[in-house]
This record gives structure tokens, sequence and C-alpha cells, in this order.
């Protein structure tokens, strides 16, 4: 059986004419000398270029397998991570016993507390690559590695209206629904009642648009519910995500419990045992593990977690690029209840920016599961080579 011979880390930071989301909202450019900055009103640290963390496995075959974090900002932490702890111990390993793998590496620091965090960003980087090396040793798409295709074209839902007013996020939304998506989620947060005046306008820009409000974390109980119960009268509402402090799950369980509307959360989890907190206490009713922080092997576990309790699964996806996407879709793929895929415009642009055949398809149409071995994507190596940094232990 071919064995790991070699792991390179990257840290990629890609510059673009736009940033994630847009301007921030006191009008003024999110730009490199500014460094990260937290985007007001939401909490988070934000960077003006697309940053990610990328590992790459060759076996003694010459067989290649890429993986990527989601790494918004700083992904050099998770890198040192793979290259001082997870590298010594893939160099040797069997290339097709993927989970085997997983649950070895997982254990390196299981017994201190790092189930989460940087540290699992950096397993799920691996874990993406280990797949994706397994599916072109075998010949065999990732998806039918998993057990098979449910799907080879993925539903989706564009996310975010990255404009400064309600009138030009209105005017971008009917753009979309003229394109055929009608179904777009609204970065929002900013106080229930300019929340509402923004699915005001953008729900008046098309009667076929249906939103979803995505609150960032934003409010307490009481003024979560009560723009959840607005948006619930609205009617053209697909699920509110992130409404609470993302620790909170049993304030997310008095708010599912009050609303009809799904409440959706995930991308602040990155395992079985965290979504099973949350799916065992009803705190949620639509499940959004992020295959960047999670890896394939655990966010299927996660699926299968949902599926018990018949929750449908609609992958979280940000600012990751071509690999995490096409890891993302192969994950969809093989989700049996999966609603929609998480489609943000320009991140899609800039994700293609690292593969040698862009990514294909979009809202409207929906979006082709890549062909081929492996994630079935090209990553073009000489542009990570000019443009990335290499991380060393």
């Amino acid at each position: 059986m071919p064995r790991i011979t070699d792991v390179r880390v990257y840290a990629l930071k890609l510059p673009h004419e736009e940033t994630y989301l847009g301007r921030l909202d006191d009008g003024s450019e999110l730009t490199d000398d500014r460094g990260y900055v937290v985007r007001e009103p939401w909490r988070s640290l934000y960077s003006a270029r697309y940053e990610t963390l990328l590992v790459r496995l060759t076996a003694d075959d010459g067989t290649v397998g890429w993986g990527e974090a989601l790494a918004p900002v700083g992904p050099e932490v998770p890198g040192h991570a793979v290259a001082a702890l997870l590298k010594p111990v893939l160099l040797g390993i069997p290339t097709g016993a993927v989970r085997p793998a997983w649950h070895r590496l997982r254990d390196l620091m299981r017994e201190r507390g790092h189930l989460t965090g940087h540290q699992a960003d950096a397993l799920a980087a691996v874990d993406i690559a280990l797949w994706d090396l397994a599916g072109r040793q075998a010949g065999l798409p990732v998806a039918e590695l998993l057990g098979g295709a449910f799907r080879t074209t993925l539903p989706a839902y564009v996310s975010g209206l990255p404009r400064d007013t309600d009138a030009e996020r209105a005017e971008l939304a009917r753009g979309w629904a003229e394109q055929g998506a009608y179904r777009i989620k609204l970065h929002l947060g900013r106080g229930v009642d300019a929340d509402l005046a923004t699915v005001d306008a953008v729900l008046g820009a098309d009667p076929r648009l249906r939103v979803a409000v995505d609150a960032h974390w934003a409010y307490g109980l009481p003024d979560a519910a009560r723009l959840g119960r607005e948006l619930q009268r609205r009617g053209r509402v697909l699920f509110l995500e992130a409404p609470l402090v993302p620790e909170d799950i049993e304030g997310h369980r008095e708010l599912q419990r009050r609303l009809d509307l799904p409440v959706a959360v995930g991308e602040a989890l990155r395992n079985r045992y965290e979504f099973a907190g949350w799916i065992g206490r009803r705190a949620l009713s639509l499940a959004q593990p992020d295959v960047g922080r999670t890896g394939i092997t655990e966010a299927l576990a996660i699926a299968e977690l949902a599926a018990v309790h018949h929750l449908p699964v609609a992958p979280h996806h940000s600012v990751g690029l071509g690999i995490v996407t096409a890891a993302g879709l192969h994950l969809a793929a093989a989700v049996a209840d999966m609603p929609y895929f998480e489609y943000q415009p320009t991140t899609w642009n800039v994700a293609s920016r690292i593969l040698r055949t862009p990514l294909a398809g979009g809202p409207g149409d929906g979006i082709p599961l890549p062909a081929g071995p492996g994630l079935g994507i090209d990553v073009d190596t000489e542009f990570i080579a000019k443009h990335a940094e290499e991380i060393a232990a």
C-alpha cells in the first residue's frame, strides 16, 4: 500500500479588488495597511485579503492530494500545528486509510482539550488532503468514496449582498432573481428594525425571492425572538442563522422552541461531540458544518448525527478557496437531506485563482459536482509557489 512521503504546508493571502462582504459599515474600505479589523457591529476580525491554509500530501507513488482549512485570519497558526504536530505522524502512514489516520491525528491533542480551535482547523486541512489523495489513487471522486452522490448538481443560495444601502442591496437582489437565483442570505445583525428594513427591501425587489438572515451572533434572546417572529410573519424567509452568542446552547434551544422558523447553527462548531449537544437539545433545526473547520470525515459523521434527528444539513462556506469549496461540494453531494449549498459570489471568483480550471456553475442553475478522481480539481502549483508562504516545522 502506498505511504505518505512528503507534507507541505502553505499560508496564502490573496488581495482582491472587492473584500469579503464589501465595505465596512462606516463606508470605509478594508485595506491591507489596516491589518486585521473588527467589522462593527460584529465582533470578529476580518482581513482585506482572502487568507487560507493549504496542505499538500505526496505519496511514494508520486500521487498528490490537496487540502485546505477555513482560516480567514492568521492561517500561519493552524499551519504551524500541521507542520510541527501532524506532519511527523503523517509521514509513512498508508494513504488509503483515511479514517484511521483521522482518529490517530485527532487523538494527538485530544486529552489536552484541543478537539476544537486551531488544532481542529489544522486537522481539517489534512483530512481533506487525505481524501483527495485516496480518491486520486483509487480513480474515484471523493463523493463515491463516501458512499455515492445523491445529486450531481447542487442547489445553492446566494450569500451576501455587499452593498452599502438597502436600495442598492435590493437592486443587486433583483439582478440575481433575473438570473434565476431566488434564494439569498443577508448578512445582518445591525439591530432588529434595521434588519427588518433590509429584509423588506430585498423581498420587495422580486416576488419570487426568498431570504435567509445571518444575524452574526449579534442578539440577546428577547431581540432574537422579536426578529424571528417578524421574519415568520413575512412568510418568505428560509432560516435565521447564528442569532445569539455562539456558546449559548440553551438560549438557542429556547429561541427555537418559540419559533417555527428554522434556527441554523454550525460554523463555529468543529466536531460531532459539539453538534451532539446542540442537536440533542433541539437548539437548531438546520445544521451548518463547515468542511474547512471539520474536515470531510467529521462532517460526514455530523451529517449522520443530524439524520438521526431528521435535521437537514446545509454546509457553511464563506472565504475558503477552490480546494475547500470542492471538498464542501463532495460532502454536500453525499448527504441525503441537503437543501442548498452556500454560494459566496466574490469568494467563488477568488477561489478559482488557485485552480487551473475554474469552478463551474452558480446559484441559478445549480453547481455541478466537480468531476474526476479525488476532489476533481486541478490545483495550480505554480501559482501556489509564487504567492504562498511555505510553513516549516
